[in-house]
């Protein structure tokens, strides 16, 4: 079982490079489709709502749980490649752009949170670990196509899109050769429409569900405005900082932390590992003014790489946790459904942030990020395992 590990990281990896594939071609799609330059967080967003409305099908049909995990994955990433590839049509407009990003979002539904079920299915023992290596995956997936466009240089931005949509079709595809369905996968037989109601129902679920939406109250709104951070410290400093690189480093090393994080919750325990992770991002949190205000750009780098490692090895040790105290034949459904909820505060907080900011135009405003650790590692202390 421990070949399959390596197929399902690998799979996740390129399939979730859809995610953010249209992020690092903005320019070329401003100038081809005469956008606004206003549209380019509609094209974010569009994926987020989609993202949340798969999530949300899926749960309510728990399909997941119903069919093959690994078959399913194979459709979602293989349809998601082709919808990408639309994104190339010259006679696209905001409208449908806006549908093909929305689309796209809905089927990662069939490939992020179906991965973890893949993976949940092959390993009951060392779950933390391989959860860890998955969303180090999505991290890194995230940030695959800045780096397909740095190394395209010159060439036409569709070549990132047509990059994107074929890595998208051999994720799936390795996963359907390669990774049948794991040996501790009990399918649901059936539609059930309270499952969304009923996995709550379980005390301890609902804990761990609880600090996991505590965790993606910070982390989405930290990875969304550290461009913005860095941006405010080149203007007012005179050290001139490269935001694409240091955007990249910030996020994609939160994808080690994840790695290091599912290593050691085998000897110090997924729930301590997840606490002392929660609680350290919650401190930068808690800290962000002051280091923005006071300290040197160097040191202020240095801090947000620290906040960037720690802002998400918590997550694979929280879907841990779900997926432990789930039922097994709702253990696909449950995943999605904590997936669903965690990735809908992701938009409140982002907005509330951003109002907040246009009002105040102060770091203080990032204080309010410290509301999801602080509720996260409340609700983590009521887990037993």
């Amino acid at each position: 079982m421990q070949a399959k590990l390596p197929i399902i990281v690998l799979a996740q990896f390129y399939c979730t490079s859809l995610w953010f594939a249209t992020n690092a071609v903005i320019g070329g799609l401003v100038e081809d489709f005469y956008l606004e330059t206003t549209d380019v967080s509609y094209l974010t967003s569009a994926v987020q709502f989609g993202f949340i409305s798969g999530t949300l099908l899926f749960a309510i049909l728990n399909l997941a749980d119903r069919f093959s995990p690994s078959k399913l994955f194979f459709w979602c990433a293989v349809s998601g490649s082709l919808i990408n590839l639309a994104l190339t049509v010259h006679s696209n407009t905001l409208v449908s752009l806006l549908i093909i990003r929305f689309c796209v979002g809905v089927l990662l539904a069939g490939i992020y949170p179906v991965g973890m079920k893949i993976a949940a299915d092959y390993y009951q023992k060392g779950l933390g670990t391989a959860l860890g290596y998955l969303v180090g995956a999505l991290v890194l997936g995230t940030a695959l196509p800045h780096l397909i466009k740095f190394f395209s240089g010159s060439l036409d931005w569709q070549v990132v899109i047509y990059c994107t949509s074929a890595l998208a079709f051999l994720g799936g595809l390795s996963i359907l050769l390669f990774v049948p369905d794991g040996p501790y996968r009990k399918p649901g037989l059936q539609v059930k429409l309270s499952a969304f109601f009923d996995v709550f129902k379980n005390k301890e679920l609902k804990s761990a569900a609880f600090g996991y939406f505590g965790h993606m109250w910070e982390l989405y709104t930290f990875w969304a405005f550290v461009p913005l951070m860095l941006a405010a410290v080149s203007e007012y400093s005179n050290y001139e900082v490269n935001i694409s690189g240091w955007s990249f480093l910030i996020i994609a090393i939160g994808g080690i932390g994840c790695v290091i994080g599912g290593y050691l919750s085998v000897s110090g325990g997924v729930k301590q590992i997840a606490f002392i992770s929660l609680s350290i991002s919650g401190m930068c949190c808690l800290l962000s003014p002051i280091a923005f205000s006071y300290l040197p750009t160097e040191l202020f780098l240095t801090f947000l790489l620290i906040w960037g490692f720690t802002v998400i090895p918590d997550s694979p040790l929280f879907s841990t946790l779900v997926a432990t105290h789930a039922e097994a034949q709702t253990k696909g459904t449950a995943l999605t459904i904590v997936n669903c909820i965690g990735f809908s505060l992701t938009i409140i907080s982002i907005q509330l942030t951003q109002y907040l900011l246009d009002i105040f135009a102060t770091p203080l405003v990032f204080l309010v990020l410290v509301i999801g650790p602080l509720f996260g590692l409340m609700s983590l202390k009521k887990v037993r395992i």
